[in-house]
């Protein structure tokens, strides 16, 4: 049995632990994206995760835009921060995170210029999907912690002569190229796959090259596996 004193010692080290974790200061992106509620669920992501008013703001007039794409993205982002919030309470995931809806903000014009403001401030960390908030923010010295970064960081590693299986969704650049995606989102060009199109098919990676937007697999076909 563990004894009430260390029982207290672990509360008390893990309240330390959350007051010591630096500031995850939140965009608009990065709560439209989605994928931020996945990670805290996976217990990964660990501190005070900050949502200025600037960016509740932005979320409320998408959410009430005649455009239903927007309209979408804003609710989406709304209802990511609810369920960050939910996830913040919930005793099971097994991390250090907190999350406030702060009342004031850095008086920058522009909402990036005040997110940066706030990370430099607090010495905190800026989450993010935008490229060139991103920049700026590492310009300035501002660690960035972007969702596409990290969603590269962990697709599977392909190996030239690996086999995979794929399902030929489009024609590519050239009319005998077919398309198709691996379950983490990676593209896989297939040689001489156009007429696969719509087939599931085995094929044999042997050029894996990294671009500035992922991961890009040309690959031929082994044999065709059409699915039901």
């Amino acid at each position: 049995f563990i004894s009430f004193s260390t029982k207290l010692k672990r509360i008390r080290r893990k309240k330390q632990q959350t007051n010591t974790m630096p500031a995850l200061i939140c965009d608009t992106s990065g709560l439209i994206d989605g994928r931020l509620v996945d990670v805290a669920k996976s217990g990964f992501l660990s501190g005070t995760v900050i949502v200025i008013p600037s960016v509740i703001a932005e979320l409320q007039k998408l959410s009430d835009n005649f455009d239903e794409n927007k309209r979408t993205r804003g609710r989406r982002g709304l209802d990511a921060l609810f369920d960050l919030q939910k996830v913040a309470k919930d005793r099971s995931v097994q991390s250090y995170l907190k999350v406030e809806v702060v009342a004031d903000e850095p008086d920058d014009l522009l909402v990036d210029d005040k997110l940066v403001a706030l990370a430099k401030k607090s010495k905190g960390r800026l989450i993010t999907v935008d490229f060139n908030l991103g920049k700026v923010a590492k310009v300035k010295n501002v660690p960035v912690l972007s969702l596409n970064e990290l969603a590269n960081a962990l697709k599977s590693v392909v190996l030239p002569e690996d086999k995979l299986r794929v399902k030929v969704t489009a024609v590519g650049r050239e009319q005998t190229q077919g398309v198709g995606y691996l379950g983490d989102g990676t593209m896989v060009v297939v040689e001489e796959g156009a007429s696969f199109k719509g087939k599931t098919i085995d094929v044999v990676a042997h050029k894996v090259l990294q671009t500035a937007a992922g991961k890009m697999i040309f690959s031929k076909p082994l044999k065709v596996n059409p699915e039901s």
